[in-house]
Parts: C-alpha cells; structure tokens; sequence
C-alpha cells in the first residue's frame, strides 16, 4: 500500500506552463514596436490628404521644383522659372537655403511622368539640405 501512495503523489503534470512563451511574446511586441518606425526608408515628405485645405499665404519665398511629362526639370524662385539640370537645381536650392533657411520647397510633377524621375528630383532635394518637402496637387472636384 506504500507503494501505491507514492505512484499517485509523483504523478507527471499534464498541464504546460505558458508564463515564460508569454514574457518572451511581450518582449518581442515591444521591440517591434519600438523598431517598426525606424524601418521607414525614402525622403520624409509631408503629403496632402485628398481635401486638405490650400496652404496659406506666407511672406517666405517659395522654390517650385517641377517635372514635366517629358522628364525636363524646372525651377521657379520668385516668379522666374527656368529649364535646368538636375545637379544646377540641387547647388540653386541650396544656394537659397544657405541665404534663407525657412525657405518653403514645393514639388510639381506631371502625372504623365516616371515615378523615378520625380523620386529623382526629391532625393536631390533632400541632398540640397530641404528638410521638408510639399507635394503640388490639384484640389478634388468632389
């Protein structure tokens, strides 16, 4: 009969203890969280929603940078727009930038053109020093 006691007492638990699998799942949610936003690659750009308002008025000088449907860059500083280069674009805007750094950098692009051109011209400007960079859209006829 002693022998029968000790069997029932030393019995195997059939129950798995989840406790550690979720401490680790935890850890793991919180490195994710923290790394997943540093994963973003490309230029930062502030994109307009679909019915965002116009943007307002500023007394600071604004550089257009344009792409037409054919791949020709354009630059336009204070009303005066010019065919250039992509490097002559690059040393003008930082040139503008050096002299007024709150200068406000806006991108046009053709519909029509390759998304490598217009990524083309925003890399550029980012080489510039433009810390931010505004999209030109037409508003929504809605």
């Amino acid at each position: 009969m002693a022998r029968s006691r000790r069997r029932n007492k030393r019995r195997p638990m059939a129950e798995i203890n989840v406790v550690p699998y979720i401490d680790v799942m935890l850890v793991l949610l919180v490195i994710f969280m923290i790394t997943a936003p540093m994963m973003t690659q490309g230029v930062d750009v502030e994109l307009p929603s679909a019915n965002a308002a116009p943007m307002q008025d500023s007394d600071n000088e604004v550089i257009i940078a344009s792409v037409d449907a054919s791949g020709r860059f354009y630059i336009d500083i204070g009303g005066n727009q010019e065919s250039i280069t992509l490097p002559q674009l690059q040393d003008r805007v930082r040139k503008v930038l050096a002299q007024s750094p709150t200068t406000s950098v806006l991108v046009r692009g053709d519909k029509s053109v390759a998304y490598g051109d217009v990524i083309g011209l925003m890399v550029a400007l980012q080489g510039a020093g433009v810390p931010n960079v505004g999209l030109v859209t037409e508003p929504d006829q809605n």
